[in-house]
Formats: C-alpha cells, structure tokens, sequence
C-alpha cells in the first residue's frame, strides 16, 4: 500500500496546470521545441512508479532499476564500460537504527527531553550493535569549522574527547552577507553537514548535533527527518567517526540554551566573528538505539561510446540513479519516488546515450554516461569513482552533471550551480546562445548545491564539471508562476509528492537536453580541454595532470 497526502499540493498542482494552459494559448510557448527522445517520458515513468520503490540501493527498487538501466544501454548499443559489465561494484555498509530512546538534557536541576523523528535525528556510522551516549558533556562549537585559509577555528583550545558538540548549519558567510566572509551568502564545503560530521570526528568528539534552521539549511524539517532515518548507506573508509551524529530542532536548541544560562540568538551572533571560542554548555545529553548493519554492494552502472581518434579521451554525463526508498509508517507504507530527484537526471542519460549512439560516425571523443549509485547517501557513488576511476581522470575532458530537469516548461535562460568557475561555461554559453537563451547564475547559492551533488567528487579530482539547472524565466509566463514553481519543488524535495503530476511540461526538459547534447558534441568532436579559472580552488590540480595527457 502506498500513502501520501496530496492534499498541501493540490492547490499548487491546478494553478499550474490552469495557468500553462492558458499562457501556452496565449504565446505559444514551447511548441517550435522539438522532443529530443520519444521514449524519454517513459523512463522517468518507469523509474519513478511505484514498482521502483523509490530507487534505494540495496533493495529490489535498486536491483530493478540497475537492470532497466543495463537492457537500455544495451539496447541503444552503448558498450559497457567495466571489462564486458556496465556495473563498478561500489561496497556499502547498510545502517539502520532503532528502538530509539529520547534524547535527554540534563544540567541545572532540570532536563528536556527530545523524541526521534519529531524533536531530533540521531544515527552513526559505527558498525556495532548498540550505541549510546551517556552524560556526554554538551560544547557550543558555533560553526564547528576550522578553516585555516579563512582564519577560522572553532574548535581553538577545546578539547572534545567524549563530549557532544552542537554547532551551526552553513557557514557565518552566509548569515551577513559579507563578501569577505567566506564566500559571503554562497556556502562554501564547510557549511555542509557532511563537513560538520567530520571535522567533529577529526576532534575526537564523541557526538555532533547540528541545530537545523530552515534558511541556513535550505530546507525544513521534514526533509530531515524523512532523509536521515531508515536505512543509511556508507563506505567502510577507516576514517575517524563519531558514536553519534544528529540533527536537533530549533525550538529545542532554544530550550537548551536557556536552561544552560544562554541566548541562542546571542551565541549565535558571537559564532559570527574568528574570535569566537568554543563554549561549554554545563549540560550533558544521553541517548541510546540498536543498529542492524549490514555489508553490501551496489553499482554505478557504466556505459560508454569508444571514440573514433581518441578513444582514450572522455567526456562524462553522469547522473546519480538512487532515491530513498520506502520508508515503514504506522499508516503503512511511504515511497519516496524521486521523480524530479533524480529520475529525470537517470532518464535523460539514456536519452542523450541514444543520440551519440546513432552517431555516424561517432565522436571523436569517448562518451561515458554514468550512473552513480547513493548520492542521497553522501556523494558515495561518485566518490568511490573518484577514487577508483574506470576512465583516467587526467584524460576526463570535462563532465555535465544532471541532478533534476527542469519539469515546468521552456526557458529563456539557465541557472549555473558555479557560475563562471570553468571554461566549461564557455561551451554553454555559445549553444544556450542558439537557443535565444542567456546562463545566469544560480539563484540560491547558500543552499550550497555546488558541494552538494555527485560533480562534487570529481572536481575534487581537478575535473571540470559543469552543473546547469533549470531556468527562472518561463517562457510566455509571469513572475508569480515562477514563484508557484518553486513552491511546488520545494514542498515536494525529498518527500512522497515528488511523483510525474498535471503540471509537467516536458518541452522544458527537451530544450534543455538539446543544450546538454550540442555542448558534449562539441567537446567530444574537439581537441580543447577545459580549464578551471584560476580563482578556482581545482584548477591547481587539473594543471598537475597535464603532463599525463600527453
């Protein structure tokens, strides 16, 4: 049985339905795009339905979709890439918690008692069968960064063996603004929860409790909690790691800081400033749950079009295939079904693999489409490519990564997740400019996308990776459909609702699959190698490969 509540979406779901019709008699819009796949719709059908269960790695939805993938590659006439396999065997350990105690605040006479899922999320990494903190001393650790480039440490003269430090989502940059700041209100890697995590583990801290706030964190509560509980996947790294690791509500943070003698809103204000200094809360937190974890493996799945003069050159599309499953409810059974995240992403992989198929003769270039497995799950699948790559990295031209298409119709621009980072830019520009389209930058910066998708794990690597995402100007519509559009994404990231509904217009995604496509071709037909602008904090180790080209 499957359960979801459409009701908060309705609304959304008929203006837009309404308001396309309308506009589209008006203007016209979207019908001089010609469809670039016929059998594109179906994918992301098939891949978001049901069936899929939504996409989790190590479950049926996992296996089905790792299939429907291979036969469609195989089908199109796409070699696999891996010996005579399409499938990179990426090792995973399942982690999934339960029989959760409350997590208990205790110090000046009092405690405050948070429940799981609606008051704090709380899990580990440890591969053992019971985890607990007892009585482990709280710290405010403002940010909980430490960055030397930046003059930042916030953990100077703490020493957190066997305490719990609570810390702050994003970065200060982002809460003044300030340019020289960080990145001002862009989120730099250290804003990210997975920066947090380890930094906390490379402290020797024995817990992590990030305070979620919906701004600085880009998304509200329910997104935490439905992608941090049920089954977590992870690498067996031998890294440093935390007993636990956890986010706690805002409202509860208040409370803590209160019943230990502090303002939240005035510790967070001096966590703004490089002289802030860690500060001990006098309060300790206790918590316990069962682990069952299991080890495993999943795929990235792999194809390629060997090219015609320089088979050993690549140009990568890649896509991350997972979503989160299906998660157990009192009411039944909840699938997450990942339509936009990241069905349509795995779809148009295959759809642009079909063109440069049909190519005769074909590219110049090898063309590799990869499908990574568990980004919800931290990047795992792409980073476990980085470091065991099939294709050279020093050889890797560039790469497009597709991370949710652009579901609600033709645009006359297109958002850059990394605006002007690569000369990767360069290519978009000029082919966005075929289409009567201009690139802009991306328009929420501090929610930090450019270190929260899979082309994270190769920049790191020094490949330029290019991250384009859907457009704001809505061709032959107003402003305020804009807005009903982004309202309608955010209410149905990482939930229930992200299903194929009424309001889908799938010219949007056609133009720009024609956009991805010309830009590959001309990579791919090209001896250019891009580069990263010399601002960037890649670009130094894409010019240490250079000579490995030759």
């Amino acid at each position: 049985m499957r359960i979801s509540n459409p009701i908060p979406f309705l609304s959304v779901i008929i203006w837009l339905a309404a308001n396309f019709a309308l506009q589209s008699c008006r203007s016209g819009a979207g019908t001089n795009i010609e469809v670039f796949d016929e059998n594109y719709p179906d994918y992301v059908i098939t891949l978001s339905s049901d069936e899929f269960e939504g996409r989790a790695p190590t479950t049926r939805g996992g296996r089905l979709t790792k299939e429907f993938l291979e036969n469609e590659f195989r089908r199109l006439g796409v070699e696999p890439a891996v010996g005579d396999s399409y499938r990179q065997a990426v090792p995973l350990v399942e982690i999934e918690g339960h029989n959760f105690s409350d997590l208990v605040i205790q110090g000046q006479g009092n405690e405050i008692r948070l429940s799981y899922l609606t008051d704090m999320v709380v899990g580990t990494s440890l591969l053992q069968e019971h985890v607990e903190l007892e009585n482990s001393g709280l710290v405010f650790a403002g940010y909980g960064i430490v960055a030397p480039e930046y003059g930042w440490d916030d953990y100077e003269g703490l020493d957190v063996k066997g305490k719990t430090v609570v810390v702050l989502i994003n970065d200060p940059g982002y809460e003044l603004g300030d340019p020289d700041l960080f990145t001002g209100s862009a989120m730099t890697y250290y804003g990210r929860w997975t920066y947090k995590y380890e930094e906390a583990a490379r402290q020797g801290a024995q817990g992590i409790l990030i305070v979620h706030e919906t701004g600085p964190a880009s998304y509200g509560w329910d997104v935490v909690r439905n992608s941090w509980s049920g089954p977590q996947y992870d690498m067996v790294n031998g890294q440093p790691q935390t007993t636990v690791e956890g986010w706690i509500h805002l409202d509860y943070a208040r409370q803590i800081f209160q019943q230990a003698g502090y303002s939240f809103d005035e510790l967070k204000q001096q966590a703004l400033s490089a002289d802030f200094r860690p500060i001990d809360l006098a309060m300790r937190a206790s918590v316990s749950f069962d682990v069952r974890n299991t080890k495993s493996q999943s795929h990235n799945i792999i194809g390629y079009i060997e090219g015609s003069q320089y088979p050993d050159e690549t140009i990568i599309y890649m896509a991350h295939w997972d979503h989160l499953g299906k998660h157990e409810t009192d009411q039944g059974v909840e699938i997450y079904n990942g339509a936009v995240d990241n069905a349509t992403g795995t779809a148009a992989l295959l759809s642009l693999a079909g063109r440069f198929a049909a190519m005769d003769p074909p590219p110049a270039r090898s063309v590799v489409f990869l499908a990574v497995t568990a980004e919800e799950s931290g990047l795992i699948g792409s980073r476990y490519y980085a470091s065991n790559p099939v294709f050279d990295l020093a050889k890797t031209v560039g790469g497009i990564n597709i991370d949710g298409m652009n579901v609600y119709g033709p645009t006359r621009d297109i958002a850059v997740v990394g605006y002007q980072a690569s000369e990767m830019q360069d290519y978009f520009e000029r082919h966005a400019r075929n289409q009567d389209r201009v690139l802009e930058p991306e328009r929420y910066p501090e929610r930090g996308y450019f270190y929260r998708s899979d082309h994270f794990s190769l920049m790191r690597e020094g490949v330029p990776m290019f991250y384009p995402t859907r457009g704001e100007d809505y061709i032959g519509r107003d402003e305020d459909f804009a807005r009903q559009v982004q309202q309608d994404l955010d209410q149905r990231y990482h939930s229930p609702q992200d299903v194929v509904h009424g309001g889908w217009d799938w010219n949007g995604i056609y133009q720009d699959l024609w956009l991805y496509y010309e830009v590959g071709r001309e990579l791919a037909n090209s001896r250019h190698w891009p580069q990263w602008n010399q601002a960037s904090e890649f670009h130094a180790i894409r010019q240490e490969t250079e000579h490995l080209r030759e």
